[in-house]
């Protein structure tokens, strides 16, 4: 979700530095994208180290809500070309899960944002036990879905979410905003969303997969 379907990463950037300063601290922009992809409880004790002292649970809740409040002053900035990809897999019929290390009321806010009901399934940070880069968050997403994991594709834009997404089994694109992707044969790699269309999501799938992996992903009733 943050940073691949809305920007949202500077809004969390802000919001961390207010609460790190609050209690006396300093919080640069390059502290900000070490937290980058990274889940919320871990990241709590990053926090926790530079002098914020709250719990990990209230670091999370007040950084989430303070995020909210500027996605609800401010807007979602969408990530290019990230509405139309949800319009048109939503037309086709493709079932789509939000996986995400925010929490849930944060991600049920986005998709609220989204204009129509993109998503089948949210599985979001307090949802599951263990954050990305542990796969738990996409396997739990497709067994949802009613799907092997191996028929899913995701979409991400950071290291410890390709990683979950990667060991889940899907078939996943990485899409760079934050911070730079390496290359790899685990994964592809596009510039943007921005253009793209259902045909290139076909077609990097059966590209993976093999001849005929489509014909797989089909609903039983077809």
């Amino acid at each position: 979700m943050d940073g691949t379907i809305v920007d949202s990463e500077p809004y969390w950037m802000r919001a961390e530095t207010e609460l790190v300063e609050s209690f006396g601290g300093v919080w640069s922009h390059d502290d900000g994208m070490l937290l980058v992809g990274a889940g919320l409880w871990g990241s709590a004790s990053i926090l926790q180290g530079r002098g914020v002292n709250l719990d990990a649970e209230s670091i999370v809740q007040t950084l989430t809500s303070r995020v909210q409040e500027l996605l609800q002053e401010f807007g979602a900035p969408w990530r290019p070309g990230a509405l139309d990809m949800l319009t048109e897999l939503k037309a086709a019929s493709i079932p789509l899960a939000l996986v995400t290390s925010s929490v849930e009321r944060m991600a049920r806010q986005i998709a609220d944002l989204v204009g129509f009901a993109a998503f089948d399934v949210i599985v979001a940070g307090d949802m599951v036990e263990f954050s990305k880069p542990h796969p738990e968050a996409y396997l739990t997403a497709a067994a949802l879905l009613g799907v092997d994991s191996e028929r899913c594709m995701a979409v991400e834009d950071s290291v410890p979410g390709i990683a979950a997404a990667v060991a889940s089994g899907a078939v996943v694109l990485g899409v760079p905003h934050m911070v730079d992707l390496p290359a790899s044969a685990h994964y592809d790699l596009w510039p943007t969303l921005s253009g793209r269309t259902l045909d290139g999501f076909t077609d990097l799938f059966s590209a993976r997969r093999g001849p005929g992996a489509l014909a797989l992903t089909l609903p039983d009733s077809e």
